[in-house]
């Protein structure tokens, strides 16, 4: 008996990657979201980001293929049976719950949405995401343009001269794999220092066109990233940072890295196998990765790094990076002009060429860059979100950490390796 106990131990690793444990009460329920999850991904191309569990699970969902009414039945089901349980509170199998509930409930939403139902732009993000964003006109915006008129002079349209100034800084095709691989590695780098993965983590960098994103983490499991570079515009030299971080380190590659090493494998909790795109899970994922790339380079930092290594490597001439960053650091402020304008669009208070201009004049982009910003809001609608709020959120949260580096990235640790929730950064 003890033999066959320890052979049934031995499977189980290998199989699992983890140690044996007893099922609790939420595998049960979270096995069913995870397969639940898989038959609405059939549904809707790109509802299910990533799934690294059970390839048998995903052949079951497609020759399932249940309708949509059946679907939202399991959904409020799954719910109930969820609130059912009483996990000891303050521990992680309580936050685990909330995390499946919080996933639950933006699939409940997504189905009435495929089912025709068209909440407000506030409704939608909120039951998707579990944040309910606060819209500000665009005349309280500005000021912030009255202040980047001073540091972008001249005549004609703000827009205009600003995509002019920074389009001195687009990157050549033929130097931009060696840029981004820089700037990918110089990010690693910095993140390693502080949070430890595993020796197999890695990623493939392709460049891709015919895109409405700028670039893009394919999470693969087993510690694989594919990330994807858009290249359908020029690609200047500030998104060399910008995607390394987002898209690798600490962004999105980490955080699923992390996730899959630490619950997936490490817990045996079979939820984080499965992304649903469209879930709180992306405000925690989005806001991480863009505030991860200030934690990556505080301060002077960044600009010291792209003058010393990244210019030269590019070809530019490092002497506008002062002020060409300061241009960037004002136009954070007018991140909150993207949800007013995919708003008004999508509430139909405002056509797609209206939408166009208005990108233009608030985000300071030309008329290309405009469409294929109109065109993300068209594919993923309030997912817009959770690029600028999610990263105040996480912000705060890391900020009360402290100012010392290490607390900093242990707070952020944290955020990516463990069931959060929009609600746990308001703590």
């Amino acid at each position: 008996m003890i033999r066959l106990a320890l052979a049934a131990l031995a499977l189980t690793l290998i199989l699992t990657g983890s140690p044996a444990r007893a099922a609790g009460p939420l595998d049960a329920l979270a096995e069913r979201y995870v397969k639940l999850s898989l038959e609405i991904g059939e549904h809707e191309d790109g509802y299910i980001d990533a799934y690294y569990g059970p390839p048998q699970w995903a052949v079951e969902a497609k020759a399932r293929h249940r309708d949509l009414t059946a679907l939202s039945a399991d959904v409020d089901a799954l719910l109930a049976d969820l609130a059912s349980v009483s996990p000891p509170p303050g521990g992680l199998e309580a936050r685990r719950q909330t995390f499946l509930k919080g996933q639950l409930t933006a699939a409940r939403t997504r189905l009435r949405m495929m089912r025709g139902e068209k909440p407000s732009f506030e409704d939608e993000a909120e039951g998707l995401f579990s944040v309910r964003p606060a819209l500000k006109p665009l005349a309280s915006y500005d000021p912030v343009l009255e202040q980047i008129e001073a540091l972008v002079p001249g005549e004609g349209p703000l827009w205009q001269r600003v995509d002019a100034f920074t389009d001195r800084f687009i990157v050549p095709a033929d130097r931009l794999r060696p840029v981004m691989d820089a700037a990918i590695a110089e990010c690693r780098r910095r993140t390693m220092a502080h949070i430890a993965l595993p020796a197999e983590e890695r990623f493939t960098l392709e460049f891709v066109t015919g895109k409405s994103w700028s670039g893009y983490n394919w999470y693969k499991g087993g510690a694989h990233s594919l990330i994807q570079i858009n290249t359908d515009l020029p690609v200047r030299i500030s998104r060399a940072v910008d995607l390394g971080c987002h898209e690798g380190y600490p962004g999105h590659h980490v955080l699923n890295v992390l996730l899959e090493e630490r619950l997936s494998k490490g817990r045996g909790w079979v939820e984080f196998t499965v992304y649903p795109l469209f879930s709180p899970q992306s405000l925690i994922a989005e806001g991480s990765a863009n505030f991860g790339i200030d934690l990556a380079f505080p301060g002077p930092e960044r600009g010291e790094f792209e003058a010393r290594v990244l210019y030269p490597l590019a070809g530019l001439d490092p002497a506008l990076a002062d002020r060409y960053l300061r241009l960037l650091e004002a136009q954070k402020a007018l991140a909150g002009t993207r949800f007013t304008i995919a708003s008004e669009y999508l509430s139909g208070r405002i056509d797609r060429e209206r939408a166009i201009e208005l990108t233009q004049t608030y985000a300071l982009v030309s008329r290309k860059r405009a469409e294929q910003t109109v065109s993300f809001t068209e594919q993923y609608r309030s997912y817009v979100i959770n690029y600028g709020l999610g990263q105040d959120m996480v912000r705060a949260f890391v900020d009360r950490a402290g100012t010392d580096p290490a607390a900093r990235w242990r707070a952020m640790e944290a955020v990516i390796s463990e069931p959060t929730v929009p609600g746990d950064l308001l703590r």
